[in-house]
C-alpha cells in the first residue's frame, strides 16, 4: 500500500483542463511529505493547537482535511508491471494538480480484488479508481455498491459498466465507429472484416456491422478465426473469395494485422486495412511496413508523448500506454473535488456532466451506460511512422 498527497490548484472548464494537463506535464513538481501522528497535550494550554490533519483510528491515518480515494490495481503478479505503471501515473497527477482535498491510497488487487475493496472502504475510501481487469470489477462492484462508493474502472469491458461502475478504458466499439466513418469520408463503401473468436471479437463484429450500416456502406464478408499460429491466414483465404474491398477491419493486435496484410492486398490492391484501439497500445507500430496505408482510431497521442517523457525522467523507464488512464482519473477526481466537501459522499452525479472532462487522452464524458464516450483521432501508418489524418474533436456538441 502506498499513499500520495497533494496541494490544491483551482479547476476550470473542459478546454482549460486540456491546457492545464499540458502545462502540468511541462512544469516542475514538488513532493509534500505527509505528517505523522500528533499526540494530544496532557494538560490544557492557554491557546489550543491547530487540529491535526491526520488522526489514527487503527492501522491507517484518518484524514480530516482531504477525501480519501482508493486506487485498486495489480501491484504484483503477472499484471504487476502495468498496475505499477498506472500507480506511478496517478502519483504524477497527484503531484502536478496540487489539490489539498484528495488523498490517494494504492491497494493491490493481485491478492484479491474483493478483499482490496473491503479494506479500502473500511479505511475510509469514498471513491475507487480501478480495477483494471473486468473480473476484478465484477468482484468489487457489489462491495462498492453496498457502501455507496462509485467505481471508475480502467477496464474496456462494457459488460461490467453501470449501477455505480464507470468505465474509463478504451472501448473497441468507439474506435471502430470512428475509423469506419473516416473510411466512408474517403469514399469507401465496400467493407470486409477479420475478427478473432471470443468476447472482444463478438463485440467488434457487432460494432463493425452497425458502423458500416450507419455510414451507408455494406459489409461484403466477415470472417472469424481462433487466435493461434496461421489461423488468420485461413480466414483471409475465405475472405478473399469475395474480394476486392475498399477496406478490411482487423479487430486484433498489430502483429496479427501485419501478417494478414500482404494476403489481403494480394486480392484487393489498394485496400486500406482498418485497426482498433489495440494498435495504439503497441510500440513501434509504424515500422510494420506491411501495414503502410492502414488507418486506426485511438485517443490523441500529443499530450501522452509529453507525459511519457516526464514519466521516464522520474521513474527511469517508459510507461505502459494504459498508464494515462490513471493520470486522467486523478485529473477527473481533482476537478470534481471542488464540489466535494471533505467527509461527504463523492458527488457521483458530477460524473455525468454532459460537457465532459479532459486529460492526457483528450476529451471524454460518461454516457448513460457508464462507459466513457471519447473524442478519437485517426492515424495512418505511413513510411515507418504514424501520421495524424483526422484530429480528435476538442469537446462535445450534443
Amino acid at each position: 500500500m502506498a499513499e500520495a498527497m497533494t496541494v490544491r490548484q483551482p479547476g476550470a472548464g473542459l478546454i482549460r483542463w486540456v491546457t492545464l494537463a499540458a502545462a502540468m506535464l511541462l512544469g516542475a513538481c514538488s513532493t509534500i511529505v505527509p505528517r505523522g501522528p500528533v499526540s494530544a497535550p496532557e494538560r490544557p494550554v492557554a491557546a489550543p493547537a491547530p487540529a491535526p490533519r491526520d488522526t489514527y483510528t487503527g492501522g491507517i491515518p484518518r484524514d480530516t482535511e482531504r477525501n480519501r480515494v482508493a486506487l485498486l490495481v495489480p501491484l504484483s503478479g503477472s499484471n504487476g508491471g502495468i498496475g505499477r505503471s498506472i500507480a506511478n501515473a496517478t502519483m504524477l497527477a497527484v503531484l502536478d494538480t496540487r489539490t489539498e482535498k484528495v488523498r490517494v491510497t494504492n491497494y493491490d488487487t493481485a491478492t484479491g480484488a474483493g478483499a482490496a475493496a473491503r479494506r479500502a472502504i473500511a479505511e475510509g475510501a469514498q471513491l475507487i479508481l480501478g480495477p483494471l481487469l473486468s473480473d476484478d470489477v465484477r468482484a468489487v462492484a457489489p462491495i462498492a455498491k453496498a457502501a455507496g462508493v462509485p467505481v471508475i474502472s480502467f477496464s474496456n469491458d462494457v459488460g461490467v459498466a453501470g449501477d455505480g461502475v464507470y468505465l474509463l478504458g478504451y472501448a473497441p466499439t468507439q474506435s471502430i465507429e470512428r475509423v469506419v466513418g473516416y473510411a466512408q469520408s474517403r469514399g469507401i463503401t465496400n467493407f470486409a472484416g477479420l475478427v478473432p473468436n471470443g468476447l472482444y471479437g463478438q463485440r467488434s463484429s457487432t460494432a463493425f456491422l452497425r458502423a458500416v450500416e450507419d455510414a451507408g456502406g455494406r459489409v461484403v464478408s466477415l470472417q472469424t478465426y481462433p487466435r493461434g499460429a496461421g489461423a488468420i491466414a485461413t480466414a483471409v483465404a475465405r475472405l478473399n473469395q469475395q474480394a476486392p474491398y475498399g477496406a478490411v477491419l482487423v479487430a486484433d493486435g498489430a502483429a496479427a494485422a501485419a501478417s494478414a496484410a500482404p494476403l489481403v492486398k494480394r486480392a484487393s490492391p489498394g485496400v486500406h486495412l482498418l485497426g482498433t484501439e489495440l494498435w495504439n497500445s503497441e510500440t513501434g507500430i509504424g515500422v510494420r511496413t506491411t501495414l503502410d496505408g492502414a488507418w486506426f482510431a485511438s485517443v490523441p497521442d500529443t499530450l501522452y508523448r509529453q507525459f511519457a517523457v516526464k514519466y521516464r525522467a522520474r521513474f527511469g523507464a517508459a510507461p505502459y500506454r494504459l498508464s494515462s488512464l490513471g493520470y486522467d482519473a486523478v485529473l477527473l477526481t481533482v476537478r470534481i473535488s471542488r464540489d466535494w466537501p471533505v467527509g461527504r459522499a463523492f458527488p457521483e452525479q458530477r460524473l455525468r456532466d454532459k460537457d465532459g472532462f479532459a486529460g492526457i487522452d483528450g476529451a471524454f464524458r460518461f454516457a448513460g451506460d457508464g462507459v466513457a464516450d471519447r473524442a478519437l483521432e485517426v492515424q495512418e501508418i505511413r513510411g515507418g511512422s504514424t501520421v495524424l489524418v483526422s484530429p480528435a474533436p476538442t469537446g462535445f456538441t450534443r
